[in-house]
């Protein structure tokens, strides 16, 4: 498998070192999404009668290769950093061969967001840029405000694909967040709770720190606009917290409900594992985490009998069709399961993609359409500024609710 990615980087390289007007690997050509395959990065061409995508994502080029496009490192070695901008590309790339074998007709450029700054400007301020129709971008939050503003000024839409971060920004109705915002995930949070539990006490365990303030004060805030009202207590724990401590605040007669008031991925696995010190099969005790829980291998014994529930704008059933045709199609060619970025990219430009052609320069004000989704559902809606009651960027306010019980998915709301 490093050596596929390590051919990939090449091929995507000789076209970054090559003059500006070459620098894309252009998606021409794509498919039936129910059998990926794999792609390398097609020839570069132009074809201005098509419509074109540009794609930013964080591949380090210039760490990998030096200006000859020699590998710096040896075929053994593959740059990390690199992983998950090259898997959100092959992500691209099953979209691409999926349109392609629908006879959709576009023209995609992939770019190294973390190219020279320089270089980057050229290419963003370049005439050949300008012809853009949409950009989607795997990136952070500096990049964000780049990549918004140029697509303010270009009068496109700009879909932030990962980062969950606005990134400050106002009156920017060409910005999309795929990625639900902290503010989202509680809002989200506290309306599961009032349909699920809205009689029961909820201990909020939470650590000391100006993030764990904002997301009570977002609790907070959504509390003042709802007539349901949850019986909340907050609980401020210390550092290295033991199951000791958390028993003075749990009854040991029935199932407790908890919520982790932090996203601190470290704060929330030591919560899981001293609650469930706490939990049997017959009572077991439940947590409802946060995104950031995703990540966490709730598999392990010391997370046993506890019922885990966390929030994600993104969720690929294991039963669907098309998910499971990419997974064999990794089993089978590099040896590996596929990243969530692998999903994320597949999905992301195959419905994007779609309502481009489908609406043209209407796209900005077709967001919200649902055609084409392949492993869940976007929800995008306008994000209204209180303040100013003026459009601030479009968000997909989406989420599941993913519940597991000693590592198995039971439910997903």
């Amino acid at each position: 498998m490093k050596k596929w990615f390590i051919s990939v980087l090449s091929c995507l390289v000789l076209a970054w070192v090559a003059p500006v007007a070459a620098q894309t690997t252009p998606t021409v050509q794509p498919a039936q999404p129910t059998q990926p395959a794999q792609t390398m990065p097609a020839t570069v061409l132009t074809d201005s009668s098509r419509q074109q995508i540009a794609i930013f994502t964080p591949l380090y080029l210039d760490s990998a290769f030096d200006m000859a496009g020699n590998y710096r490192y040896d075929n053994k070695t593959f740059p990390k950093q690199s992983s998950a901008g090259l898997e959100f590309w092959e992500g691209a790339e099953l979209a691409i061969d999926s349109l392609q074998k629908e006879g959709v007709q576009l023209e995609v450029h992939v770019y190294d967001i973390k190219a020279p700054a320089q270089q980057l400007d050229s290419i963003l301020n370049s005439e050949a840029f300008k012809g853009t129709d949409l950009i989607i971008g795997q990136v952070n939050a500096n990049e964000i405000v780049k990549l918004a503003g140029v697509a303010a000024a270009l009068d496109i839409p700009f879909i932030n694909a990962t980062s969950p971060s606005d990134a400050g920004i106002t009156n920017n109705p060409h910005y999309v967040i795929l990625n639900s915002t902290l503010a989202t995930h509680c809002t989200g949070i506290y309306r599961f709770l009032q349909k699920n539990y809205s009689l029961q006490d909820i201990i909020v365990f939470r650590k000391k720190g100006v993030q764990e303030d904002r997301i009570r004060n977002y609790f907070t805030d959504f509390e003042k606009t709802t007539a349901v009202k949850l019986k909340l207590k907050y609980v401020t724990l210390d550092d290295n917290f033991t199951a000791d401590k958390l028993k003075l605040y749990l009854d040991e007669e029935k199932a407790n409900i908890c919520l982790a008031g932090s996203l601190d991925e470290s704060f929330g696995r030591n919560l899981c594992q001293q609650l469930a010190l706490s939990s049997t099969a017959g009572t077991p005790n439940v947590v409802i985490g946060m995104p950031t829980w995703d990540g966490i291998d709730f598999e392990r014994s010391q997370f046993k009998n506890l019922e885990v529930i966390y929030s994600t704008p993104f969720y690929v059933a294991p039963t669907n069709k098309l998910a499971s045709s990419v997974y064999e199609n990794f089993k089978n060619t590099f040896y590996s399961r596929p990243s969530d970025m692998v999903f994320r990219g597949f999905e992301t430009i195959y419905h994007f993609a779609h309502l481009l052609k489908l609406y043209g320069s209407n796209i900005g004000s077709s967001l919200s359409d649902k055609k084409y989704m392949l492993f869940g559902e976007f929800d995008i809606q306008p994000v209204i500024n209180k303040t100013t009651m003026t459009l601030d960027y479009f968000e997909n306010k989406k989420l599941y609710f993913v519940k597991k019980v000693d590592g198995v998915v039971k439910t997903v709301y």
